[in-house]
């Protein structure tokens, strides 16, 4: 890529923390990052990090689940871009462990509404923005079945089996769809799930975009 050619388009959304904002930093050494998520603090020192590193990011504080504000956000990267090169989808609701017979209504509709009812929507808005040449990312967490994960197992798996029916769509077409496993890392949605942890015994989030971004290669 020469001075004078700009760099590809990476659209994360969930970049404000743990792995969604390493995806960010280690994209931004090839792409220009455009970072969504809803804490415009997180946000903004995401950005300052990618620019001490000497990359580029646009901002995007808000909501992945406001369809109108994503449908704006489609709109406005290709009337500026008019493409994205890579779609890492890292946002995700982790309710609170809980008995399912003792599910808390709000905790199970924000899961639904994060984990599936957003996947289904962005997608559709997204694909044309990646073309037959683009790529999209999907994290697997497997919990679902295990006790207390009932809100996060069965929203995340909802949103996974959404993902790999896409990619089974697309395989001969593109985009290049890739439901990718992590390491158990050392993040704060970990903790909540597994107070008392062992961290040290953890990936860090850095290390971890690093390998997983290697495996797209």
């Amino acid at each position: 890529m020469s001075e004078n050619t700009p760099p590809p388009i990476a659209l994360v959304t969930g970049a404000s923390r743990g792995l969604g904002a390493a995806m960010a930093e280690a994209l931004a050494k090839t792409h220009h990052v455009v970072a969504v998520a809803r804490t415009t603090g997180a946000l903004e020192e995401l950005d300052d990090r990618i620019q001490a590193a000497g990359g580029q990011a646009t901002l995007a504080p808000m909501d992945i689940t406001n369809k109108d504000a994503m449908a704006q956000l489609c709109r406005s990267i290709h009337d500026r871009w008019g493409e994205v090169a890579i779609w890492v989808h890292a946002a995700v609701h982790a309710a609170p462990l809980m008995p399912a017979a003792q599910l808390v209504e709000g905790d199970w509709t924000k899961s639904l509404t994060c984990n599936v009812s957003a996947t289904g929507i962005l997608i559709p808005f997204i694909a044309p923005l990646l073309g037959e040449a683009g790529q999209a990312v999907f994290f697997d967490d497997t919990h679902a079945g295990e006790k207390f994960f009932g809100a996060y197992g069965a929203t995340k798996a909802a949103q996974i089996a959404l993902a790999r029916s896409w990619q089974a769509e697309t395989a001969r077409t593109g985009p290049k769809v890739h439901v990718l496993n992590p390491a158990p890392m050392a993040t704060a949605t970990r903790a909540r799930f597994f107070p008392g942890e062992d961290r040290a015994a953890l990936a860090a989030p850095k290390d971890e975009a690093k390998r997983l971004l290697a495996l797209l290669a």
